[in-house]
């Protein structure tokens, strides 16, 4: 063998030996830690339309999503029987949103409210007539919240509406936890009296980006983040409305619906994806049952929806479910890193 061939042959040899001994023995190298499920809440104000009821609904059912639904109990009272809700500082019958078209259109609502509730979305409150209650004292909130209470346990009687679902008053009584200001508004008298009403979750907030919300007093207090939107990712607050009036100033342009739904859709993946790739916080988005530009925020979220609650390291849920898993100590859902 001539020498250079015997300088390879004992490097070859060299590193391997080498390798041997530095090589990680079988089993010794620690597993990645697990990541937490991608946290997702979807939620909708007022949740007036009979039809939005039924296709919020359905997209739950296409995608495993649980949504919460902030109910304005004025939708629970037709005109015959508006006088049930006073509310703080007003005469009775007055509300910010009008009421329920007919007393025909309260029942298909209740339906829907059992329907969704059986489904395992969560039923939350938005209060009633949709005041701005910035300058509300704690007595009128608590007055505010008694008056969701009551129209909501006693929506079929005080509609004359039969018959009453065996289970209903214990669900009105129970299930409803959480909360959302009118027009976002909020104070320290709202935050003192939700608390004191039983509330176990506000959804108010606004923040500059996703966040984990905070408890205080034993409630969680939840922000729709800001997050980047259109050809400059100017922020803005991730709920249709905000988005609506962005894009057209909060006029209908029907003919520019594609463009705005596409520009969603671009911003809420932009937003899930820089929290499924980074830390994970949760993300909230926030809609309302009106079609707003020919249904462009709809459509955005459908098609949003579409793609990201149906993954396996993903969860499209309630507050309510997201507060009842943390206070229960229970771990959030993880996936292999």
């Amino acid at each position: 063998m001539s020498f250079s061939s015997r300088v390879a042959a004992f490097c070859l040899a060299s590193l391997a030996t080498a390798g041997a001994a530095f090589a990680d023995p079988p089993g010794s190298r620690a597993p990645l830690p697990a990541r937490p499920k991608q946290v997702v809440i979807i939620s909708f104000d007022s949740a007036r339309d009979i039809s939005q009821w039924k296709r919020s609904r359905a997209l739950a059912k296409r995608t495993g999503a649980h949504f919460t639904y902030f109910l304005s109990c004025v939708f629970l009272l037709s005109s015959e029987t508006r006088s049930q809700y006073t509310a703080p500082r007003k005469t009775s019958g007055k509300s910010n949103i009008g009421f329920a078209a007919s007393t025909q259109e309260v029942s298909q609502r209740l339906e829907q409210i059992g329907l969704a509730a059986s489904e395992g979305h969560d039923i939350a409150s938005h209060g009633c007539g949709h005041f701005d209650g910035k300058d509300w004292s704690k007595a009128d909130w608590l007055k505010e919240f008694a008056s969701f209470e009551h129209i909501l346990e006693n929506a079929y009687a005080i509609n004359g509406i039969e018959p009453e679902p065996t289970g209903w008053r214990d669900f009105a009584r129970h299930a409803v936890v959480g909360f959302r200001a009118p027009y976002l508004s909020t104070s320290k008298a709202l935050y003192e009296a939700l608390p004191a009403a039983g509330y176990r979750f506000d959804a108010s907030g606004v923040s500059r980006g996703p966040v984990q919300p905070p408890t205080t007093a034993g409630l969680a207090r939840f922000s729709l983040p800001q997050i980047p939107e259109g050809p400059k990712s100017r922020p803005v607050i991730a709920m249709d409305y905000n988005l609506y009036v962005r894009h057209s100033g909060g006029f209908e342009r029907p003919s520019k619906a594609g463009e705005f739904a596409d520009r969603t859709y671009q911003a809420f993946r932009a937003a899930f994806e820089d929290q499924y790739r980074g830390k994970r916080v949760p993300l909230q988005l926030g809609f309302h049952f009106a079609l707003m530009n020919d249904g462009a925020y709809w459509n955005a979220l459908e098609r949003f929806a579409g793609e990201v609650c149906v993954k396996s390291d993903v969860e499209c849920i309630s507050f309510r479910d997201y507060i009842s898993r943390q206070g229960s100590g229970q771990k959030q859902a993880s996936v292999g890193g």
